[in-house]
């Protein structure tokens, strides 16, 4: 399988953490806060912690904190349905493919659910062909875009579809949660809204740079599930987001990486670049030192992190994005993600 089209897209609206700060000061939910509350929200809104900006689908920025059931799901049905076409449709031209070519589309979310699911809205908006296959993933959180890429290589590979559109899309601000707890408290603070997206293909793309899907595996691991979840409170979707976090994705990530290198028969030497999913700074850092990585292999998860914030599921096709803007040199990429499961998936790409 070849990724040979990308794509991303993002509400229009940029925040500085600043802003986001000042928001909610002035927020009525704040006089609720405790004091420890306050300042934690303070701490990881005006420190250094890896994020300057986040693009939210809110305008203005005080709409979040109508935290009504309605009120989120609302949000989720105007702007996840938009987000998923303008990444779709901007990969679809980085392809050189019309909608037509498309025989099967694969769309994952985790931060609101509709019946029929984002594939129907999809489908429609980009005047995908009547008969294309459509899978709805959902409950798979930050990590989905590897197990959404992987459905997608079983496609192609199995020979029933020859093009295939991946699509990860996530309205985090309509998962919009406040309370004292520390965890809850942080993920107001590091989420943005986006989405993106991938043309998949049997075949590389004439006169493109080649990136080949050479193979992937996966680690799922139910005993650590409850340290990063969603659980319905008051009808809303809240964050556990617990402070083993880090660990945990680093842990995953080096045991993973090690049975892929042994598996494929590759050396850690040759990979040449580092697509991952960055869940905050901590994480990286956490990865940084258990998979013995420098700062400048992890420029680009770091870049974004620090314009988009914590992009959830769509996080890995900006990276990769990014990768390729620089023109990277080619060799072999390992891109990588973790999220709800407790699950940590990888894939090796082989880049020309």
């Amino acid at each position: 399988m070849f990724i040979i089209g990308l794509g991303t897209a993002t509400p229009p609206n940029r925040y500085a953490q600043s802003e986001c700060w000042e928001a909610l000061r002035a927020a009525k939910q704040f006089s609720q806060l405790t004091g420890r509350s306050k300042a934690i929200l303070k701490k990881v809104l005006l420190g250094d912690n890896g994020i300057a900006t986040r693009y939210l689908a809110l305008d203005p920025l005080d709409e979040a904190f109508d935290l009504t059931p309605d009120a989120l799901h609302s949000r989720f049905t105007k702007h996840a349905p938009a987000m998923a076409a303008q990444a779709a449709t901007s990969a679809l031209k980085d392809a050189s493919l019309q909608p037509d070519a498309i025989d099967a589309v694969i769309v994952s979310t985790c931060t609101g659910y509709l019946c029929p699911g984002l594939t129907s809205y999809t489908t429609e908006r980009l005047a995908l062909r009547p008969d294309v296959l459509t899978l709805d993933l959902v409950g798979q959180g930050c990590g989905a875009a590897l197990p959404n890429l992987r459905a997608a290589e079983a496609l192609v590979s199995s020979g029933r579809c020859g093009k295939v559109l991946s699509v990860c899309v996530e309205v985090c601000s309509a998962a919009f949660y406040l309370d004292n707890d520390p965890g809850v408290l942080i993920s107001a603070c590091l989420f943005g809204d986006g989405a993106g997206a991938a043309v998949l293909s049997n075949k590389p793309a004439p006169g493109k740079r080649g990136i080949e899907w050479k193979t992937a595996d996966s680690i799922l691991s139910p005993e650590d599930r409850d340290y990063l979840r969603f659980e319905y409170r008051n009808g809303m979707l809240r964050n556990i987001l617990s402070r083993q976090v880090p660990a945990l994705a680093a842990k995953h990530a080096g045991r993973l990486l090690a049975r892929m290198l042994a598996n494929s028969g590759a050396s850690r030497t040759q990979i040449s670049g580092w697509i991952l999913h960055a869940g905050g700074r901590e994480v990286l850092l956490a990865m940084q030192e258990r998979l013995g990585l420098t700062e400048r292999d992890l420029r680009w998860s770091g870049a974004v992190l620090q314009e988009f914030g914590n992009l959830s599921s769509p996080f890995v096709y900006f990276v990769l994005q990014a990768a390729l803007s620089e023109n990277a040199p080619g060799g072999l990429w390992w891109i990588s993600s973790f999220g709800a499961g407790f699950s940590c998936h990888g894939a090796l790409l082989g880049v020309e």
